[in-house]
């Protein structure tokens, strides 16, 4: 193993002093503070090494940190057991340790001979993993004497030939010497673009990432072999930490350790303790008076700030410092809250069309006309009187504002607006990957997951005890089955929670509604609908926050037992039952108030009721889709205000806190070592761990439901979403940024399955849209009103029409009013909403003719809505090419300048055999001529001008 011989920073053991002594000296009783004095008079070593981001020899960067625990030696010892063991540990200090500071750990187990067993175990394993991996060829650095007590950091270095190897091995694109020009604009749209690049400058991020470029650098897969086609000038800076990294992860995985009779890489070396963290550095400090320069406190001033949500993400610069995939998730962010910006103005200018047009509604005038004297039925039995429609006026005026023609053609609109915010992304998606070299990229089946590995060990086992032959295992649906069964029935069972739990709201509003009726006061009368509908939707908006957590952590561990083989597989699934459960939990009380709320009711005299004494609850005389406007307003603004931004603040810094308080509190320092600056490692192990993107890309995904799919009850949902996504991207830079790991870079060229829910629930927007537009909102109806009733071409006379009659007398036994004079006068006949035959027909209360014309135009309208709008969808689609025509056109170029490169290197490979076969004829016709000397020299200077191997 590779040991340092220079340390700018060497323990007291390396420099012939043993700890021990020190360590008896202060207990003799040496002033603390003359050391203090030395020390600071003395070179500060660990600025040498830049505070843990290089080795102690101060040239090596880490790449990577592996975090254990180890039990310390009690502080109880005697000074007499220190001193006898101090000439057998300056003897081992002076031989060849494998890791540096090593000898620490050797002493505390000479010291301390009884350790527990799975202590001992994780150490072997540990050793002969960290064996493995300088057999690897990386160069490792222990540390020990940390202020974090009873923790250990291994630091990884990658030399330069393994950074070769692996980049090969992984088939990395990296920047050759060849560069070339991009196509640029010409003419009109030359002058176009540079007027945008004007106008836009103030909104750039100042880095220099984000700058046009008109050269780029012809990209190649890295071969040891071709390595005079790169620019090799400055090999430090060749792979940049990100790089780094992910070769070294990747080494890691690949790396096994034997112990206990099967392989265990990384993840399992993670799964069972023996390791407790493994993670890549950040740059550097993010904030101070003399911090360097680095990626991340640029990223943190220019992107994870609020003072700049106005400006353009540095995208390029987000994915130098996180890779790719975290890269994209950005993007498609961006892209996503710029395409909102069009959304929310229509959805504004919609608005303000109902606020200007409610004085000339005529059904809300009608309505609020007390003129016309409309006595309606009573809203529950018993309790409830009779009321007046005009009282339902304010309600009435409220369902104008979203309930216009206009939110059909809105609804039309954010259908198109969908298609084309996906084709956009694609198209967006295209030039980032050509940009980000990744146009021939593939992923490759990713390394075992640490369960999988276990669980097809055990079945191997299983199988040699039964003396059975064992070929290469791997787990069947058989073995699986169990796991899918316990997902389908927990699957079942939580989404019949769910509608367990909104049932329980409805019984709650439904005997809510009966309690409140009965109050004395006319106020308390009147505002009942308004005060139910606000507190129900409060008690499913705390649950639907609250379920949202639960089915998180059962959709993960409902993943786990099913032990998908790679991380992909696991992510997928994953993916796949969270949003399914949390769909359901968060539209599941919108889908009732859509479609079902006031669809089973019954008629007066007549009533449907649950469990024979709750009557179902009815729509307002103005529609349910005032009530379903509130319930998406509240639902939406409530989970992006409590769950999406109050949680991701409040939780991570709590959980900081807590940390910050545990360290204090297991902290018994000296005051030199309290004032000694924390080493980046030790920083960084301080932060939260990665988590995955699943989190971030699912809260969005909801958002996009809430945007899309019952957008016609609710206009101002754009607008809403994009100011919540203003601070959505500043607020996940920041938490990425200052309170996170540095997450392992990963490569990806795509979203993976969110672009497939996207699609998904584009369609469904249309579907859904549709339904609500002719079964909820009362745009079909007076349509129908309109062209086949109306006697002068107006809506004069349709609220009427709406309503049917009910003779009084026929109510059933204990269900009429107890108060029939509230309204002072007796009544006879009372109207409710439906289309039914008056009670002086002959089928009296049976559907009338008019409800089976409604009918037929609102499923005429939702299949002709639904055919054209999808149509519209797909023309989008077709019409807008997924790959930018002057990408494709970069694309091309770049294959015919490889293919140029290649056929001048054969072409100068040629020449140069041509030139040394006339040279050695040369040779023999002159060799009396010329020295020997002189002719070495001369072939030498001829080859050492061309790096690349020649086959003669």
């Amino acid at each position: 193993m590779r040991v340092n011989k220079k340390y700018s920073c060497l323990p007291a053991e390396e420099k012939g002093i043993h700890i021990i002594n020190i360590r008896a000296i202060e207990d003799i009783g040496y002033d603390q503070h003359e050391s203090t004095l030395l020390n600071s008079l003395s070179k500060n070593p660990d600025a040498d090494c830049k505070y843990g981001l290089y080795f102690r020899d101060g040239k090596r960067k880490v790449d990577y940190i592996l975090v254990y625990h180890y039990k310390k030696s009690s502080a109880g010892k005697t000074l007499a057991r220190r001193a006898q063991q101090n000439d057998s540990s300056v003897r081992s200090s002076k031989q060849d340790q494998p890791l540096p500071g090593k000898g620490v750990q050797l002493e505390m187990g000479d010291s301390e001979p009884h350790l527990d067993y799975h202590e001992d175990d994780k150490r072997f394993r540990r050793e002969e993993y960290e064996g493995n991996l300088v057999e690897a060829g990386l160069e490792l650095e222990r540390d020990e004497d940390t202020k974090i007590h009873g923790i250990g950091f291994v630091k990884i270095h990658a030399p330069w030939n393994v950074l070769c190897r692996e980049a090969e091995f992984l088939k990395l694109k990296m920047p050759t010497k060849k560069m070339y020009q991009i196509n640029q604009t010409h003419g009109l749209l030359k002058k176009i673009n540079s007027v945008i690049q004007k106008i836009t400058e103030p909104i750039q991020p100042k880095v220099a990432e984000h700058k046009p470029q008109t050269v780029k650098r012809l990209s190649y897969p890295f071969s040891r072999e071709k390595q005079h086609l790169f620019d090799l000038s400055d090999k430090d800076s060749f792979f940049d930490s990100k790089t780094r990294s992910t070769i070294v992860y990747e080494i890691l995985k690949r790396t096994t350790c034997t112990k206990a009779k099967y392989s265990m890489g990384i993840t399992s070396l993670l799964a069972n303790g023996v390791y407790s963290a493994a993670y890549p550095l950040h740059d550097g400090d993010y904030e101070g008076e003399n911090v360097e320069p680095n990626d991340r406190k640029l990223l943190c001033e220019e992107w994870a700030s609020y003072g700049v949500f106005y400006k353009y993400q540095p995208i390029d610069l987000v994915r130098k410092y996180f890779g790719e995939k975290i890269g994209l998730y950005f993007a498609w962010l961006g892209v996503y809250t710029q395409m909102l910006i069009p959304a929310s103005i229509v959805g504004i200018i919609v608005f303000l069309y109902g606020c200007a047009t409610v004085d000339e509604n005529i059904p809300s005038m009608e309505m609020c006309d007390q003129r016309n004297n409309i006595t309606m039925c009573p809203l529950c039995d018993k309790t409830c009187s009779y009321w007046k429609m005009s009282s339902a006026c304010a309600t009435a005026r409220a369902s104008h504002l979203f309930d216009n023609p206009a939110t059909v053609f809105f609804s039309v609109f954010m259908a198109l607006w969908a298609a084309t915010f996906m084709e956009h992304w694609k198209r967006k998606q295209m030039r980032l990957n050509y940009r980000w070299d990744l146009t021939g990229f593939e992923e490759e089946e990713d390394h075992p997951r640490a369960e999988y590995e276990a669980k097809v060990l055990e079945k191997s086992l299983r199988k040699e005890h039964k003396h059975k032959e064992t070929d290469k295992e791997k787990l069947t649906w058989k073995d699986r089955f169990p796991a899918y069964l316990t997902n389908f029935v927990g699957i079942i069972f939580m989404v019949g929670l769910t509608f367990a739990i909104v049932f329980g709201v409805i019984i709650y509003r439904i005997s809510t509604a009966a309690a409140l009726a009965i109050s004395s006061t006319p106020s308390g009368r009147s505002s009942v609908r308004v005060t139910v509908t606000a507190t129900a939707v409060i008690i499913n908006l705390v649950v639907i926050i609250i379920l949202d957590e639960v089915y998180g952590c059962i959709a993960r561990w409902l993943t786990q037992i099913e032990v998908p083989k790679t991380d992909k597989n696991f992510e997928e699934r994953l993916i796949f039952k969270a949003f399914l459960l949390k769909f359901v939990n968060a539209y599941t009380p919108i889908f009732y108030v859509a479609f079902f709320k006031g669809r089973f009711v019954g008629r007066p005299g007549d009533y449907v009721y649950i469990f024979h004494s709750f009557r179902m609850e009815e729509c307002a005389p103005g529609g349910c889709l005032m009530e379903l406007c509130i319930q998406l307003s509240i639902i939406m603004l409530g989970k992006q205000l409590i769950q999406n931004n109050l949680f991701e603040i409040g939780i991570p810094k709590m959980k900081k806190f807590i940390r910050y308080l545990k360290l204090k509190r297991r902290r018994s320092l000296d005051h030199e070592e309290h004032m000694k600056k924390k080493q980046r490692y030790e920083v960084d192990y301080n932060l939260e761990p990665f988590a995955g993107l699943t989190p971030e890309y699912m809260e969005m995904i909801i958002q996009f439901g809430f945007v899309t799919l019952f957008v016609a009850s609710f206009p101002l949902a754009p607008l809403f979403a994009l100011l919540n996504n203003i601070i959505e991207i500043r607020l996940d830079a920041k938490k990425f940024v200052t309170e996170l790991r540095r997450p392992v870079a990963v490569r990806a060229k795509d979203i993976g399955i969110w672009y497939n829910i996207l699609r998904g629930i584009g369609k469904l927007a249309v579907i859904i849209n549709a339904f609500v537009i002719s079964f909820t909102s009362d745009f079909i109806p007076r349509l129908v009103y309109l062209y086949m009733y109306s006697e002068n071409g107006t809506m004069h006379g349709f609220v009427n029409h709406t309503l049917s009659s009910f003779n009084v007398s026929d109510f059933q036994a204990g269900t009429a009013p107890n108060d029939p004079l509230d309204l002072g006068y007796e009544v006879q006949i009372c109207r409710y909403k439906d289309y039914r035959e008056p009670p002086w027909s002959e089928n009296k209360y049976d559907i009338s003719k008019d409800f089976w014309a409604v009918l037929a135009a609102r499923l005429a309208f939702v299949i002709v809505f639904q055919n054209l709008v999808m149509f519209m969808s797909e023309f989008v689609d077709w019409i807008i090419p997924d790959i930018p025509k002057d990408i494709s056109q970069q694309i091309h170029k770049e294959k015919v300048l490889m293919v140029e490169v290649f056929m001048r290197e054969e072409q100068g490979k040629l020449q140069m055999l041509e030139t040394w076969k006339d040279k050695d004829k040369r040779k023999g016709e002159n060799c009396n001529n010329h020295s020997p000397r002189l002719s070495r020299s001369r072939s030498g200077s001829l080859s050492s001008c061309h790096s690349y191997p020649l086959d003669v």
